[in-house]
């Protein structure tokens, strides 16, 4: 049976999450990473409890509208709460569907400036064994893979549009020809390291729909400073600090 249902403070927000439905320190890194524009059309695929357009909307140059886009239905639920919790509604808005499987009546094609997504990270049969079918889909590419969520990415986004997704290093590969696959030229990417002498545990990539062959490989972003805190740039993405 589903968890009941509780509120984090995501200020100045309320997120509703659940024992099957949550978030962690990805969805902050993919969001801050992606940081929409003031204005622009934005979307999140495989989106959960909803956690990374809400970050999005708490900026002060926001979106105009942040689609969620999510198979689950638990996790759909959770975002209509925190739609009516936060008065959100036509601004947060959470779509019911299987990414392969979005129609125009869902998100018109080719009208968004950026999507993200933060996807099942393993192949099947690999990564550590899912506790339930929520988790099974949140991690393991049963009903999804990086093809999958690129093409339905690549056909959301304008000429010029950016898909940011998040993985582990040994991914990255595979997502780098999942995205040219479908049209969209990696362009920027980023890893992120405990400690400057400590190998990285994630990737952060950018690609550009109908863009020129050039990646830009920026500075690691470091987790933790030596005394064991976060670093500014750290506290800053979780909202801790003015952003740098």
């Amino acid at each position: 049976m589903p968890g009941a249902y509780t509120f984090e403070e995501i200020p100045p927000f309320r997120l509703c999450v659940s024992r099957e439905h949550r978030f962690g320190t990805d969805a902050f890194l993919l969001a801050g990473f992606s940081r929409p524009r003031q204005g622009e059309k934005v979307c999140d695929l495989c989106s959960g409890c909803g956690i990374i357009p809400l970050l999005w909307l708490r900026r002060e140059r926001r979106p105009w509208v942040a689609y969620g886009v999510e198979l689950l239905e638990q996790a759909v639920e959770q975002m209509d709460l925190t739609v009516r919790e936060n008065r959100l509604e036509g601004v947060l808005v959470p779509v019911h569907r299987d990414l392969r499987q979005l129609e125009a009546g869902d998100i018109p094609p080719a009208s968004l400036d950026l999507v993200s997504c933060n996807p099942p990270y393993y192949r099947p049969g690999t990564g550590a064994p899912a506790q339930s079918p929520h988790r099974l889909a949140a991690r393991h590419q049963v009903e999804c893979d990086l093809p999958a969520v690129a093409g339905a990415a690549a056909r959301l986004l304008r000429y010029g549009g950016r898909f940011c997704l998040c993985g582990r290093p040994g991914q990255l590969p595979d997502a780098m020809e999942a995205l040219r696959g479908a049209g969209l030229e990696p362009k920027r990417l980023r890893l992120v390291q405990k400690l400057a002498n400590t190998p990285p545990w994630l990737f952060l990539l950018e690609g550009r729909k109908g863009g020129k062959p050039f990646l830009q490989v920026e500075a690691p972003l470091l987790m933790e400073d030596p005394g064991g805190g976060f670093t500014r740039e750290v506290l800053a993405i979780y909202g801790k600090e003015e952003s740098l």
